[in-house]
C-alpha cells in the first residue's frame, strides 16, 4: 500500500508512521506533503529519503478549491492508496474528501466524538475529565467526525496545564496511529483500544 502523509509542522507523528513502514509491513511511505514551506517534518522525510513537496496554503487566500486542486495534482503524481494526515492543519472540503473517500485517516487529540476542532486539552480539563486521549478516524465531510479506526486513553492529572497533558496524548499519538495504519494496510478497520 503507497501512503502519502500531509503536514503542517514538526512531523512526529508522520516521523513514526514512517519509521514503522519497514520489514514485513504492508504500506510504504511514497510522499510527504506539507502546506508550510520549511516545515520541519520536511526535513525528518528527506533524511528517510522520502520525497517530499510544499503547496504553500497562502498565496490562494480564501481559494481552498485552487489550493485543493494543487494538493490534489502532487498526490496523484505519487498514487497514493491512502492518505495519512498527521499534523495537517487546513480543513478540507468535501470536494476533496469525496475525491479520495474512504482513503484518507487522521488523527486528532480526544477521545472522539468528544471535544471535535481544537483546544481539546484545555477542553478537557475544565469539563474535569479523568482521561483524555487520542483518536485514529477515517476522514469524512463533517469535521472529526469519521469512523473511529482506533483510540488510546491517557490519564487526565491533579493539577495538569493543557500543555502536560499535551504531551501525554502526544506520546499515545506516537504508538496509536502506526498500529492503526498497520491494520488498515491489512485490510482490517476493527477499531483497536490501546490504555
Amino acid at each position: 500500500m503507497r501512503v502519502a502523509i500531509l503536514i503542517s509542522g514538526s512531523g512526529s507523528n508522520m516521523d513514526r508512521l514512517c519509521e514503522s513502514m519497514v520489514g514485513d509491513h504492508p504500506a510504504r511511505p511514497v510522499l510527504v506533503l506539507s502546506n508550510r514551506p520549511g516545515a520541519g517534518g520536511l526535513a525528518l522525510a528527506e533524511a528517510r529519503g522520502i520525497a517530499t513537496a510544499t503547496v504553500d496554503h497562502r498565496p490562494f487566500g480564501k481559494e481552498r478549491g485552487a489550493f485543493e486542486a494543487a494538493l490534489t495534482a502532487k498526490l496523484e503524481e505519487a498514487r497514493p492508496d491512502l492518505i495519512c494526515l498527521a499534523g495537517f492543519m487546513r480543513i478540507l472540503t468535501p470536494g476533496f474528501i469525496d475525491r479520495w473517500a474512504g482513503r484518507i485517516l487522521n488523527i486528532h487529540p480526544s477521545l472522539l466524538p468528544a471535544y471535535r476542532g481544537r483546544d481539546t486539552h484545555a477542553r478537557a480539563i475544565a469539563a474535569g475529565d479523568r482521561e483524555a486521549g487520542c483518536s485514529v478516524h477515517e476522514v469524512t465531510a463533517e469535521l472529526d467526525d469519521g469512523p473511529v479506526l482506533g483510540q488510546a486513553r491517557v490519564p487526565v492529572r491533579p493539577g495538569d496545564t493543557p500543555e502536560r497533558l499535551a504531551a501525554r496524548v502526544l506520546l499515545a499519538e506516537h504508538r496509536l496511529y502506526p498500529a492503526v495504519l498497520r491494520r488498515v494496510a491489512e485490510g482490517n478497520r476493527t477499531p483497536l483500544y490501546l490504555r
